[in-house]
C-alpha cells in the first residue's frame, strides 16, 4: 500500500523535497529515496513470502532465520511510521491516488483480472487435491465400518476446506468481473472530447532553466506557454521583484556572500544588493538539481544558467508584452517594518500600469484591496480561488485558479455549469494532464511543460464502446482460461484416485490369495513321509523330534550359537555278518544354513523315493549337533 501511494503521487514529489528542505537545510530527493526504500521491503517482503508459499506447497516446515525476523519487524515498523506522517501531515496524498485511480481503474481492472486467473492454478490444485482425498477417505470407508463416525468429521472438515478457499475465490473474481459498472473514468467517454487544456509556466520552466529568472521565462515561451506564472516579493526600497522562497537559500548564492542572512525576507534587502546575487549557478550542481528526471542540460545552456540573476516585475512584463503573453502572480505581502507593508498593492499595480502591456493579459489573483485594483485598472481579469459559485457571481469573478487535488472531489461540475473558467495548479504528469483534458478543465500550471506542450491526445482515452468490448472479452477469455484449469486439475486428481483405487484392488486380492494358501496349507494334513533306514532320521530320531517346530511357510534360521556336539548319543545299528564292510570316517553334521521353501520342499519330496543301494558298512558313533 504505501508503494503504490508513493507511486501515484509522483506529482508530488518537488513539494515533497521542498518542504524537507525547509526543515532540514539540505536538499535531498527524499522522495525518490522513500519511493526506492518502499520498492526494496516490497520485494524483499514479496520474495520471503513466495518462499514460505512454496515451502508449505511441499510440505516442507516453515523456518525463519532470526535475521529474517529483525529485518520483518524493521519493515513493518518503517511503514507504519511512514504511512502515520502521512495520514498526520499530509492527508492530501490520499486524493491524489483517488484521482489516479479515475484514471487507471480499466487498466488495475484488467490486471486484476489476469492476476486471479494466475493465482486459480495453485487454488485449483488445492480444491481438486481436496477432492480426492475426500473420495479415497470415503472408498476406505467401506472396509472399516468402525471407523465411519470419526471419518465422516474428517470429511466435513475437508469440505469446510474447499468451501474456505474456493468461495472467497469465486466471490474475489465475480467482484472483479463486475468492476466496470461502478468504474467512473473521464477518459471513457464519446469521441468529442474538449480543447486541450492551455499551459502556464510555473515559474517559467523549471525544468530548463532556473526558476523565476528571464532564462526559465524565454524557455516557457520557446515552449508554447500560454502564460506565465512567478511569485513577486518587494525590496526595502519598493522594488518588486520575482522569488517564490521566503529566503535565499535555495535559488542564490546568499552563503557565498553574506551567510549571516541566509534566513532573512527577501523584502529585507534593498534592490541594489538582490540585484548583485546569483540566481542560476545552484542549477547546474546535480546535487542541487530540483528535479530527478530532469534532462541534462547543454554547454550553452548550463552558461547561460550560471549568470543568471533575480528578475524584476518589470522585466517579466517586458517579455509578456512582446510575446503576448498571460501573467498570473502569487502577491507576498511585506514583513513588518516595511516601508509598503500596507500599500504593497498599489505599488505593484503603478509597475504593471508603468509596463504599458495590455491589461487583459494580467490574471489578478491577489484577494487583498480588489477594489483599488478595480478601480485603477478596470482591464485586470480577477481571479478567485475555491469558494462557491455564488460567492463568485457576488464579486464578478469568472475565472479561478485552485490546487487540483482540491477542486476534483469539490464542485467540478458546479463551476463548469456556470461557465467558470478553471486554472489548476500545480499538474506535471501526463496522467494527470489527460485526465484534466478529459474533464474538459481549461488551463494548467506545469513545471513540466517540454513534456505536455508535446501530448496531442490525452493518455488512457478511450471510447464506452471499446472499454465495453476489451470487458467483455477479459471476463470470457478469464472464465475460459480458469475452466480449463479446473477441468485439466480435476481430470489429473481423478486419474490419480483411479490409479490408487485400482493398486488397492489388485493388492487385496493378491493378500487375499496368500492368505487362502496360507490357510490350504495349515488345515492339510502332513503327507507321510517313508524315510530310508539309512538317512540321519532313521538312524537318530531323537535330532529330528528335538530340532524347533517351523512354523508358516517352513522358514528357519541358523543357531545363533556354536552348539556342542552329541557323543554316543544314539546305539547304531548292527548289520549282519555278511554286510560287514571297512568302517567309514567319522562325520560331524552342522546346520549352517536354513534351508530355503523350495529345497525344504526338495528334500522332503527326496525322501519318499526309494534310497540308492550302498553296501551295508558298520556304523560306529558319530558325532551330531544338537539342534
Amino acid at each position: 500500500m504505501l508503494l503504490f501511494l508513493w507511486i501515484e503521487t509522483s506529482n508530488e514529489y518537488f513539494n515533497f523535497d521542498w518542504v524537507t528542505f525547509l526543515g532540514t537545510g539540505y536538499w535531498f530527493f527524499w522522495s525518490i529515496f522513500i519511493l526506492s526504500l518502499a520498492g526494496i521491503l516490497t520485494a524483499y517482503s514479496s520474495l520471503l513470502l513466495l518462499l514460505g508459499f512454496l515451502l508449505l506447497w511441499e510440505g516442507i516446515e516453515l523456518y525463519l532465520h532470526l535475521c529474517h525476523k529483525i529485518l520483518i519487524l524493521l519493515v513493518i515498523l518503517a511503514c507504519v511510521i511512514l504511512m502515520f506522517i502521512i495520514c498526520k501531515f499530509w492527508k492530501e496524498r490520499w486524493l491524489v491516488a483517488g484521482l489516479s485511480l479515475q484514471i487507471f481503474a480499466p487498466y488495475v481492472h484488467l490486471v486484476s483480472i489476469t492476476v486471479m486467473v494466475i493465482l486459480f492454478w495453485p487454488v485449483a490444485i488445492y480444491v481438486a487435491r481436496l477432492e480426492r482425498e475426500v473420495r479415497m477417505r470415503r472408498y476406505r470407508m467401506t472396509h472399516s465400518e468402525k471407523k465411519r463416525l470419526k471419518k465422516c468429521n474428517v470429511i466435513a472438515r475437508l469440505r469446510g476446506l474447499q468451501v474456505a478457499v474456493g468461495l472467497p475465490f469465486l466471490l474475489i473474481l465475480l467482484s472483479l468481473c463486475l468492476m466496470p459498472l461502478g468504474i467512473y473514468s473521464p477518459c471513457i467517454q464519446e469521441e468529442n472530447l474538449g480543447p486541450k487544456p492551455t499551459i502556464f509556466g510555473h515559474r517559467g520552466a523549471p525544468m530548463l532553466g532556473p526558476e523565476n529568472t528571464m532564462m526559465s521565462f524565454e524557455k516557457a515561451v520557446e515552449h508554447g506557454a500560454h502564460g506565465l506564472e512567478t511569485d513577486i516579493h518587494l525590496s526595502y526600497d519598493r522594488v518588486p521583484f520575482l522569488m517564490h522562497d521566503f529566503d535565499l537559500r535555495r535559488t542564490t548564492n546568499i552563503w557565498e556572500v553574506q551567510p549571516e542572512s541566509a534566513f532573512k525576507n527577501p523584502a529585507a534587502f534593498s534592490w541594489d544588493f538582490l540585484s548583485t546575487l546569483n540566481a542560476g549557478k545552484w542549477f547546474v550542481k546535480p546535487e542541487l538539481r530540483p528535479f530527478y528526471n530532469m534532462k541534462p542540460l547543454s554547454k550553452a545552456d548550463k552558461e547561460r544558467a550560471r549568470n543568471q540573476s533575480i528578475p524584476t516585475l518589470a522585466d517579466l512584463l517586458t517579455l509578456a508584452k512582446k510575446e503576448r503573453k498571460f501573467v498570473i502572480f502569487d502577491l507576498q505581502g511585506p514583513p513588518p517594518k516595511h516601508p509598503l507593508r500596507h500599500t504593497f498593492v498599489r505599488q505593484v499595480v503603478s509597475v504593471i500600469l508603468a509596463s504599458k502591456i495590455e491589461q487583459h493579459l494580467i490574471f489578478w489573483l491577489p484577494t487583498h484591496d480588489r477594489q483599488y485594483v478595480r478601480s485603477m485598472a478596470p482591464g485586470f481579469q480577477h481571479v478567485g480561488r475555491l469558494v462557491s459559485v455564488k460567492t463568485l457571481a457576488k464579486n464578478n469573478i469568472s475565472i479561478i485558479n485552485v490546487d487540483y487535488k482540491k477542486l476534483f472531489p469539490n464542485g467540478l461540475r458546479d463551476y463548469k455549469a456556470a461557465n467558470i473558467h478553471i486554472n489548476v495548479y500545480t499538474v506535471n504528469e501526463p496522467w494527470l494532464f489527460s485526465l484534466a483534458w478529459c474533464s474538459r478543465i481549461n488551463s494548467v500550471t506545469t513545471d513540466n511543460i517540454g513534456l505536455l506542450s508535446q501530448l496531442n491526445h490525452p493518455h488512457f482515452f478511450m471510447t464506452p464502446k471499446f472499454y465495453m468490448f476489451i470487458w467483455l472479452l477479459a471476463d470470457i477469455i478469464s472464465v475460459l482460461f480458469i475452466v480449463a484449469i479446473f477441468c485439466f486439475h480435476w481430470r489429473r486428481e481423478t486419474k490419480k484416485e483411479k490409479w490408487f483405487e485400482t493398486s488397492s484392488a489388485l493388492t487385496d486380492t493378491q493378500s487375499r490369495r496368500e492368505n487362502e494358501e496360507d490357510l490350504h496349507i495349515a488345515m492339510k494334513p502332513p503327507a507321510r513321509v517313508v524315510e530310508s533306514p539309512w538317512t540321519l532320521a532313521a538312524l537318530y530320531p531323537a535330532l529330528s523330534k528335538s530340532g524347533k517346530e517351523h512354523q508358516g511357510r517352513f522358514n528357519f534360521a541358523a543357531p545363533s550359537k556354536k552348539l556342542l556336539p552329541i557323543k554316543n548319543a544314539v546305539t547304531p545299528l548292527k548289520p549282519s555278518k555278511h554286510d560287514i564292510q571297512p568302517p567309514m570316517p567319522t562325520t560331524v553334521f552342522e546346520l549352517t544354513q536354513a534351508p530355503s521353501r523350495q529345497a525344504t520342499s526338495k528334500a522332503t519330496f527326496q525322501t519318499t523315493l526309494p534310497t540308492l543301494k550302498v553296501d551295508k558298512p558298520t556304523m560306529p558313533s558319530i558325532e551330531v549337533p544338537y539342534p
